[in-house]
């Protein structure tokens, strides 16, 4: 039989291979790019996802765009009755059709192609986790504007003004619909309970960030990053100057399909992107930049025959968050060319204005500092913009 010998430089050799692929994997490990932190110290939107969802179907979900080098932040709100061409099942219908609470990828992909953005992350949150987080950060502030009495099974009672509501209250607050209340007022008072829960989240985060709660804190959340990431994340969500925070519904035309009513967004989708996309670059704007929480006025004319032109168009620009104060008749009712008239004095500003709705006549009028004081009486002088629709615009874009 034969025999084999062991070499007496076999385990100096193995030593060597296994230090050796023990360096490597310490390497690949220390030098990994940290994505979290090239998110968080890079000149990008932040886009993340939250969804509260009761009985495995979302109430509300939020896209939260988080800029960390300004602190600005703004909020979108993706109802989940909106009408969609949904890819995967191939027939229109409900976007939360494809919500699946064990894995919200399919949900998450839809919004992202309903926005034009993608999103980094998202958190699921079930209502009854909702009100366990609301009682860890010790209730959440919100301003309720009239008192709410009523009976449905049981007493939903909120007193008007400033209320801090604990895990349970917060739980009927965000959940309750009562008969005569509309779909708008019901996400209004949704995205303003989201807003004090976002903002408390910032007060609490040090709080949060203790070893015992974090565990407790992260049980309530469903995520797919690490919870290292997580803490960086709300750290950084901590720094958000919530006074600044700007929510944006997403908003269409009501239709009935398959016995159901739903919303489909404005112009196919493509003014909430174009939305997405100005809000984006007004997060990004420098601090120093007042001009990026300034709210400019608007004046819209209808120079046409077609009548409620300038109403239709006045919710588009709100749309994008310009404060439309007047909507009448212009002049004259056959004007050929839209024309933007520019009080404010900002030329940059006024040319962004037109690009809406790719209006590039443009007229600037003297701008406010090089002028005598304005009559705010006048008709004329008392906005920053003033829209005169023309022949050339067919309801969302001037035409060639």
């Amino acid at each position: 039989m034969r025999k084999f010998r062991i070499d007496s430089s076999s385990p100096l050799l193995i030593l060597v291979v296994v230090v050796l692929v023990g360096g490597i994997l310490v390497a690949v490990l220390f030098f990994r790019p940290d994505t979290m932190r090239e998110s968080l110290a890079g000149e990008r939107v932040i886009n993340t996802l939250f969804v509260i969802e009761h009985n495995d179907k979302p109430l509300s979900s939020y896209v939260l765009m988080y800029y960390p080098p300004t602190r600005r932040a703004a909020i979108i709100d993706v109802p989940g009755n909106l009408g969609l061409i949904i890819q995967r099942i191939n027939r229109v219908d409900r976007i939360d059709t494809v919500y699946d609470p064990r894995r919200i990828s399919n949900f998450h992909s839809e919004i992202e192609r309903l926005l034009g953005i993608g999103i980094s992350y998202s958190f699921v949150i079930n209502l009854e986790s909702l009100g366990r987080i609301v009682d860890l950060i010790e209730g959440v502030e919100v301003f309720i504007p009239s008192v709410v009495s009523e009976y449905m099974d049981g007493y939903i009672l909120f007193p008007s003004g400033v209320n801090i509501l604990d895990g349970d209250k917060a739980k009927v607050y965000f959940s309750y619909e009562l008969p005569d209340e509309s779909s708008e007022l019901i996400s209004i008072r949704r995205q303003r309970f989201f807003m004090g829960f976002i903002g408390r989240l910032g007060e609490k985060n040090d709080f949060l960030n203790n070893r015992q709660v974090a565990r407790v804190f992260r049980s309530q959340l469903r995520t797919g990053i690490s919870q290292r990431h997580q803490i960086r994340l709300f750290d950084a969500f901590a720094n958000i100057d919530i006074d600044r925070v700007g929510v944006q519904s997403v908003g269409g035309n009501v239709r009935e399909v398959s016995g159901q009513l739903l919303v489909f967004p404005h112009w196919d989708g493509s003014l909430i992107q174009e939305i997405v996309r100005q809000t984006s670059v007004g997060l990004t704007l420098p601090p120093e930049n007042m001009l990026g929480d300034r709210v400019f006025t608007v004046e819209i004319l209808n120079g046409t025959t077609i009548s409620g032109l300038a109403g239709r168009t006045a919710e588009l620009f709100r749309g994008f968050g310009y404060d439309v104060i007047s909507v009448g008749n212009a002049d004259l009712n056959d004007y050929e060319r839209t024309l933007v008239i520019d009080r404010s004095g900002y030329e940059n500003i006024a040319r962004a204005f037109g690009e809406i709705i790719s209006c590039t006549n443009l007229r600037f009028d003297t701008p406010h500092h090089q002028r005598p004081a304005v009559d705010f009486t006048s008709h004329e002088n008392r906005s920053d913009f003033t829209l005169i629709l023309g022949r050339d615009f067919n309801g969302r874009h001037v035409t060639n």
